[in-house]
């Protein structure tokens, strides 16, 4: 199997439970860290699919590596690469493919509840997943999904939590967080968790049980990500 390029962005952060996954799986893996002066790999050839992790930025008014990446995810649909974009990575895919993405009416932060939408009952991804599961989310922008793609899921914040492209997947939500990733978030980016929405937990509501919850939504990303890695070796 040829490996897997997992992009991460600019505070280098690890893919997290991802890595797990894939070490479980015994699928080979890359990680390539991207920020401003790096140029981005395009060989696709040498590569079975692409992760798009998440990250700080705006896709509207992109830096140089995103002006990159939104450009490798149209090569990669050209090519029929399979991409799974997280969060800033899902919205990277729908900017790239002919979506809309733009400013949240509020931040969405902490633990919620996503829910599936009839259509995720035909995709492979989400067949073992429950109608209602917790996510964590850590977003300002949404997007919406680009043409001919299919809507799966949405929350009480966002319209749309998650779609599929062909053969990729794009989520806004993170199933790969930690207990320090999640906790090394709140000390860089706490600012974030101010404000008077029921979007935006404080840092005491995401801290409550923080290892249990880490540990549950680890698993969904067994349960989702899984189908679309085997996928990759079909």
């Amino acid at each position: 199997m040829k490996p897997i390029r997992i992009f991460t962005h600019i505070a280098c952060e690890p893919p997290g439970y991802l890595a797990d996954l894939l070490d479980k799986l015994g699928y080979p893996y890359e990680q390539v860290c991207l920020y401003d002066g790096v140029e981005l790999p395009v060989d696709l050839d040498s590569v079975s699919g692409l992760v798009i992790m998440g990250g700080p930025g705006n896709v509207n008014q992109p830096t140089g590596w995103m002006a990159q990446e939104i450009e490798l995810i149209r090569m990669a649909y050209a090519n029929d690469t399979p991409i799974l974009g997280i969060c800033l990575g899902a919205q990277l895919m729908s900017k790239a493919l002919g979506g809309d993405v733009h400013q949240g009416q509020s931040v969405e932060v902490g633990w919620h509840q996503v829910q599936l939408l009839p259509a995720a009952s035909s995709s492979p991804y989400f067949t073992d997943a429950e109608e209602i599961f917790q996510v964590f989310q850590w977003h300002a922008h949404v997007f919406s999904p680009p043409p001919f793609a299919e809507p799966l899921a949405i929350s009480d914040c966002t319209e749309c939590q998650a779609y599929t492209y062909n053969n990729s997947l794009a989520v806004q939500f993170h199933l790969e967080m930690t207990e320090e990733i999640i906790r090394d978030l709140i000390q860089r980016y706490g600012s974030d968790l101010e404000g008077d929405s029921s979007c935006v937990q404080n840092r005491g509501q995401i801290l409550e049980d923080i290892s249990n919850k880490a540990r549950r939504v680890n698993a969904m990303a067994d349960i989702i990500f899984t189908p679309w890695f085997r996928s990759l070796i079909d």
